[in-house]
């Protein structure tokens, strides 16, 4: 039997991290978890420990650290909990690690990527941010440590699975990319009624189950925008080579268009255990746990553009991915930080959801930007960005 697969877990309280934590279950004598890490959750934290016992187990900040070492300890755990940035960075690199599952939401993940990718390891990347963010500058990181990064976004994963297995010949080989989206909880609903829209019903996405920050992302579809610029950065295509269509059954999770105008499509369940048991067990398959297609009883497939409809007025953010893409490098980072900012402010209740949309917009319009060279760049562009962002919400605030 080949050695088993030593596995970190950045975010293994979210919802990738308890579906690859379940995943990893399935397959014991695959997989063993080396370090799990969380910001909040010390009661799941625990329970994880508890069926894991993982070597290390980080926390976000010390009070929290403080208390899972406590918890720990009471129930006899080995697990070491450290606690911090540097923590993060530490499990994500460390050289007993064979694979990294980065799940950590936002830029706050963007450190720990990248020292997973510095150190040349298998990078399961669910944190879209890290390539919005970084760009090229994560992408060189890749390259140069020699890591090998897997998508776990449904719809990366979809075109991956439906690229060559040789990555040097995907540009003379591919049209374009075409992601799929589900048009969220709100694809029928009249624009001018998405003032009053409430967290709560942002939040119920009718296909995934998703936490909420991604929740509001998918309503606004700030998420597909965000997906289109991470495609660009994944598979090397020019801005106007990525498509998006809107299929609200979300079977197909998102299509190659080749040369000869032939497609390739990967299908599934609306299930994350699909692209997670791919990441892990790439280049094999393994089960996943996911509920398989029934295609005897599945309704029809429907698509539709994302100009038509009046989706242009639902989803104004969408167009932002390809203008950001052609403007000075760093946009996209300032973006990002402005919608993280705009939807917890909308998250919080003090500003509209249909003002997600123009605090990116001002955002985007007040923040100057120059190529990032590194790490400190990045963070100090994400600085800059977000005190932009909090002076518009609070122009915006009710």
């Amino acid at each position: 039997m080949p050695m088993k697969q030593r596995l970190t877990v950045l975010g293994s309280t979210g919802s990738i991290g308890t579906s690859t934590l379940a995943v990893v279950a399935m397959h014991p004598e695959r997989f063993e978890v080396f370090a799990l890490s969380a910001s909040t959750q010390v009661e799941l934290m625990l329970q994880q420990c508890v069926q894991f016992s993982p070597v290390f187990a980080v926390m976000a900040s010390e009070p929290h650290g403080r208390v899972l070492a406590q918890k720990c300890k009471d129930h006899q755990l080995t697990t070491q909990v450290l606690w911090g940035q540097d923590a993060l960075s530490m499990i994500a690199s460390h050289e007993q690690v064979d694979s990294v599952m980065a799940a950590i939401v936002g830029a706050a993940g963007l450190a720990s990527c990248l020292a997973a990718a510095h150190a040349g390891k298998r990078l399961l990347l669910a944190n879209k941010e890290a390539l919005v963010v970084g760009g090229d500058f994560f992408m060189k990181a890749v390259s140069l440590g020699g890591a090998k990064l897997l998508p776990i976004d449904s719809e990366h994963s979809a075109v991956f699975q439906s690229l060559p297995d040789d990555a040097s010949t995907w540009s003379r080989q591919i049209d374009k990319i075409i992601l799929t989206a589900s048009g969220g909880p709100f694809r029928r609903r009249s624009p001018e009624t998405l003032r009053d829209v409430t967290p709560e019903e942002a939040c119920a996405h009718p296909n995934w189950v998703m936490g909420r920050k991604i929740s509001v992302d998918s309503a606004t579809m700030m998420n597909k925008a965000l997906e289109v610029i991470e495609a660009r950065y994944l598979f090397g295509v020019r801005p106007e080579q990525i498509d998006v269509v809107i299929h609200p059954q979300s079977v197909i999770h998102s299509m190659v268009q080749y040369k000869d105008n032939s497609v390739v499509a990967q299908l599934g369940t609306p299930d994350m255990k699909v692209p997670i048991a791919y990441g892990l067990s790439w280049p094999d398959r393994m089960l996943s746990g996911a509920q398989a297609l029934n295609f005897k009883s599945m309704a029809d497939m429907t698509f539709e553009a994302i100009d038509s409809n009046g989706h242009e007025l639902r989803f104004p953010g969408m167009r932002l991915a390809w203008s950001v893409l052609n403007a000075p490098a760093g946009s996209t980072a300032v973006l990002n930080a402005a919608n993280e900012v705009a939807v917890a402010a909308f998250l919080e209740k003090q500003i509209r959801f249909d003002q997600i949309h123009h605090v990116n917009l001002e955002t985007l319009e007040s923040v100057v930007t120059q190529a990032p060279g590194s790490l400190q760049d990045l963070l100090a562009l994400d600085a800059i960005a977000r005190d932009a962002a909090k002076q518009a919400v609070r122009r915006f605030e009710k």
